[in-house]
């Protein structure tokens, strides 16, 4: 299996399209995951999801990229304006063996203070489908999680217990504005995230959060 994912990688069968390029097969093993991250490496710009031996190789097109700058530039004023301590994790590779999951989140922040895990996950999504990335950041134990899809967010926040009416969600309940942030106006980002012009975005965003101060 792994000699035919290094064949379709070698061949560039995932070549960027638009919208996106998805490749999943499992039995994968530990071992295998790990040897498939260090082959494709930091410079290729796929992402690679993991759980329970499922693996998932994704190509984005332009748009998510594009999205999860973005998101990024925004935060960072946020994080500025607001005087908030942040450790970003950008799209490092967040995994544990023992709990069978890994994944590399478009942005992620610890706040306040660094730790192995990130408070905040963000998955700019195209199209849906593929491995339940709530479920790896149940096990990975992310506090929030935020999906930026279709021209809108969709915030998920874990509770410690799991109420029947939060198990499809993997034990997040979806919620209308952040409990890590909880100061931030998300509606006021999600319409800086629809303009197009990335400085004008930025401006609207510090004029928009200092207005409300």
């Amino acid at each position: 299996m792994l000699m035919k994912l290094n064949k379709l990688l070698d061949e560039q069968a995932l070549q960027r399209q638009d919208p996106e390029d998805r490749y999943i097969t499992d039995r994968i093993n530990w071992e295998q995951y790990e040897t498939m991250l260090a082959k494709i490496g930091d410079a290729a710009g796929y992402r690679v999801t993991y759980l329970d031996g499922v693996l998932e190789i994704m190509a984005p097109s332009r748009r998510p990229e594009s999205g999860k700058t973005r998101i990024g530039d925004l935060l960072l004023i946020y994080f500025v304006e607001a005087d908030i301590n942040y450790f970003p994790f950008g799209s490092t590779t967040l995994r544990q063996e023992e709990k069978s999951s890994g994944i590399e989140p478009d942005e992620a922040y610890c706040i306040g203070t660094d730790k192995e895990f990130p408070d905040l996950a963000i998955e700019v999504t195209i199209t849906s489908g593929g491995i339940n990335k709530l479920e790896v950041y149940r096990r990975l134990n992310v506090r929030e999680v935020w999906f930026w899809q279709n021209q809108r967010f969709s915030l998920y926040y874990l509770q410690e217990e799991t109420p029947v009416q939060f198990v499809q969600a993997c034990g997040y309940e979806l919620i209308q504005k952040s409990e890590v942030l909880p100061d931030l106006d998300i509606e006021l980002l999600t319409e800086c995230m629809k303009n197009p012009n990335s400085l004008a975005a930025v401006k609207e965003f510090r004029q928009g959060w200092r207005s409300q101060l």
